[in-house]
């Protein structure tokens, strides 16, 4: 048995970087946000980026949106030093939704699209598109005070990526939303990195994390304190902790049973190894003493790795 992607990239090998952080650093009063951050994001991926409350994720969103610049080091967009000119190529969702109250929902959209470089008809030809896939055509004439958290962030969703942007930023994509929404927009966020966007992934749902990113960096205290793609993360950080379904009774002798329950099966066991076993020993042994139905390495979570690697960093300063 295998550890499954989930619905993430099938593709690990990218041949180039869309967005280049170079040791950016970023100082507010008295407060340093950013300590030379370094960040490579690979074309047509999705890249986690996360971390604690007060981290510093927010102040390198906003320096790759051009709202804040850095105090030392450089962005790259596409191999040129990112300027404001770039950001109608960016399609941005923050963690604080941004739509007027009092406009009505199709004017602020189409508005919204304009504001991006696109033409009237562009953009209500694609509003149609999106409205009708949504299912709220019905809504075109509301004001958005009359919406639902959840329905007005659908609306800014749409206006996130109506002009096709190569790069979008999600802060919190999923907040306000029921189960069937969020599986909704992941479903269109994978669509659209399957059609050629590259998109940045910032949340603290980290189940959502193994679920559709590729890489990630883990930013604590201004500083990237983990980085690279979620396999390779959450193999690193592995236990040594297995589960295996065998016919027989297992001894303990190889290894340390943490649990043990019968099934139709036999005995299904989630087994602590001892630290010199490889995977082929183990299983060997196990083997030698009964016919195995099923045997896997059980992996922490991306939520273990987060609070694990926090934690220790806590602890050490």
């Amino acid at each position: 048995m295998f550890e499954q992607t989930g619905m993430k990239n099938n593709n690990q090998y990218f041949t180039s970087s869309i967005l280049q952080i170079h040791h950016v650093t970023k100082q507010f009063s008295n407060h340093l946000a950013l300590d030379k951050v370094s960040v490579d994001i690979p074309e047509n991926s999705i890249y986690g980026l996360l971390g604690p409350n007060g981290a510093g994720k927010t102040t390198l969103i906003r320096i790759i949106n051009c709202i804040t610049a850095p105090d030392s080091g450089e962005v790259l967009l596409n191999g040129k030093k990112l300027s404001s000119d770039d950001v109608r190529h960016i399609g941005y969702l923050p963690e604080e939704r941004g739509l007027y109250k009092k406009m009505k929902v199709g004017e602020q959209a189409l508005f919204l699209a304009q504001l991006k470089g696109m033409t009237r008809h562009d953009a209500l030809k694609a509003l149609k598109y999106w409205f009708e896939k949504f299912e709220i055509q019905s809504w075109w004439n509301k004001k958005v005070e009359e919406l639902s958290k959840g329905m007005a962030q659908k609306v800014q969703f749409i206006t996130t990526i109506l002009h096709q942007p190569k790069l979008l930023i999600f802060d919190e994509p999923f907040s306000g939303f029921d189960p069937v929404n969020v599986d909704l927009l992941k479903r269109e966020i994978i669509g659209l990195r399957d059609k050629g966007a590259t998109i940045i992934f910032s949340t603290h749902n980290m189940a959502s994390v193994e679920e559709l990113c590729d890489h990630i960096s883990l930013i604590d205290k201004a500083k990237i304190v983990l980085q690279g793609s979620v396999g390779s993360i959450r193999a690193s950080h592995a236990t040594g902790t297995y589960r295996v379904i065998a016919k027989n009774k297992l001894n303990e002798e190889p290894f340390s049973v943490i649990e043990r329950k019968e099934n139709h099966h036999g005995f299904e066991y989630v087994l602590k190894a001892n630290p010199e076993e490889t995977n082929n020993l183990l299983l060997s042994n196990i083997m030698a003493q009964s016919e195995v139905f099923a045997f896997e390495e059980i992996l922490p979570t991306m939520n273990d790795v987060f609070i694990q690697t926090v934690t220790s960093k806590t602890q050490q300063s």
